[in-house]
């Protein structure tokens, strides 16, 4: 297990059940997933959560007020469970909220903080998402967060702390202060390129509210889902992506620092959706230990006058720049960077050696200026190395 000085360093990564399964949960589903996890590679790229979301549990805590897993959905119970991801050398996450009930309707953790922090520790869990569904309506959403923070900090285990409030109560000025590990910036993600496109935008200005220890989680991927949702609203009517979107969806996830956590069903992911989600280019970036938000280098005005063709630069830790040349538009683009935006000027002598993170292969030296054409919904990422 990691030590405290590490739980949340970097953007955390696994799999969540919502996007594709919701309600429709059980343990062989999740044993399954671990499984898959070690087998076809996704442990050693780095994925190490594998997380159970909302309808878990029965509608009713006992007659303690412990909360009780579905015994027809988890026969064997959640340490059993958490004892099998364990084995698998990965770890194990839950879900509760900060109401009197989840946003499915079982319940919440409001006023059972503490007492369900131990649970959570006794069975084994190592990650907690923690929504934000039927909070009373004069309660603090704020110190709710700190409540549950204080229990799991306070559980005898190291629990990662994810908090989800969907980017309300001007979450951004208290919640690192909260000790919450990441925390959601947005409303939840869709499975379609509109909803990629627009939660990316709503964060471009917000590079300085992630970091170690507490980052921007700007919600779970939809990468290979295609529409497989069972959930009208996520998907299952909307009918996907193409491969060329998602791409991109995972571009700008891995350069704004948000967690990686899968939401298709990886028992069935083919070729393409395995590229992306294990690129180990992309991964390096997102995983970089200093964890450094994104800035955003907008093109030449005369030419955009949008804000879904732009640039986002971050500073990786060896003295690497990693650039991402993303055209959100319906149209092809050429997208034009000017070295002396990113503090490179002519005069300095320097050059720009670019690798090209998804053709995995080097481009070229480049001096002052690198204008690739990109397509539609398209991306093209690099990592930039110094030479003189």
């Amino acid at each position: 297990m990691e030590s405290h000085t590490q739980l949340g360093l970097m953007p955390a990564m696994g799999w969540n059940s919502w996007n594709t399964f919701t309600w429709d949960i059980n343990e062989q589903l999740i044993r399954d997933v671990a499984d898959l996890f070690v087998s076809e590679g996704y442990k050693d790229a780095g994925y190490e959560y594998i997380v159970i979301d909302d309808c878990w549990s029965l509608k009713e805590r006992d007659s303690n007020g412990n909360l009780v897993a579905d015994p027809a959905k988890f026969p064997s119970g959640m340490k059993a469970l958490a004892d099998y991801i364990h084995g698998k050398g990965l770890k194990f996450g839950m879900y509760s909220c900060v109401g009197t009930h989840t946003c499915a309707g079982y319940p919440g953790s409001f006023e059972h903080e503490f007492q369900d922090a131990q649970q959570f520790a006794e069975w084994g869990v190592d990650y907690l998402k923690y929504d934000y569904c039927f909070k009373p309506r004069n309660m603090s959403g704020e110190l709710l967060y700190k409540r549950m923070s204080l229990a799991l900090k306070n559980s005898g285990r190291d629990i990662l702390f994810s908090a989800c409030n969907w980017g309300e109560d001007n979450v951004y000025q208290w919640i690192r202060e909260s000790g919450a590990h990441m925390y959601r910036s947005t409303g939840d993600i869709r499975d379609f390129w509109d909803s990629v496109k627009s939660l990316a935008i709503s964060q471009l200005d917000k590079g300085c509210y992630t970091g170690s220890f507490c980052h921007n989680d700007m919600d779970m991927l939809i990468v290979g889902m295609y529409g497989g949702s069972n959930n009208d609203y996520i998907g299952s009517k909307i009918g996907g992506c193409s491969d060329t979107e998602y791409k991109t969806h995972f571009s700008l996830w891995s350069m704004m620092g948000s967690p990686l956590m899968i939401g298709c069903d990886i028992r069935s992911a083919n070729q393409p959706t395995k590229d992306i989600l294990m690129n180990p280019d992309l991964i390096a970036i997102n995983q970089d230990i200093e964890a450094r938000g994104a800035y955003r280098i907008k093109p030449e005005p005369q030419w955009f006058h949008t804000d879904d063709v732009f640039m986002l630069v971050k500073v990786l830790t060896d003295g690497d720049v990693a650039i991402g040349f993303f055209n959100l538009s319906d149209d092809q683009r050429e997208i034009s960077l000017q070295f002396w935006d990113i503090g490179l000027p002519y005069a300095s002598g320097y050059s720009l050696s670019l690798y090209d993170c998804w053709a995995h292969q080097e481009l070229g030296v480049f001096k002052e200026r690198f204008s690739p054409v990109v397509p539609a919904h398209d991306c093209l990422v690099v990592r930039a190395k110094l030479v003189k």
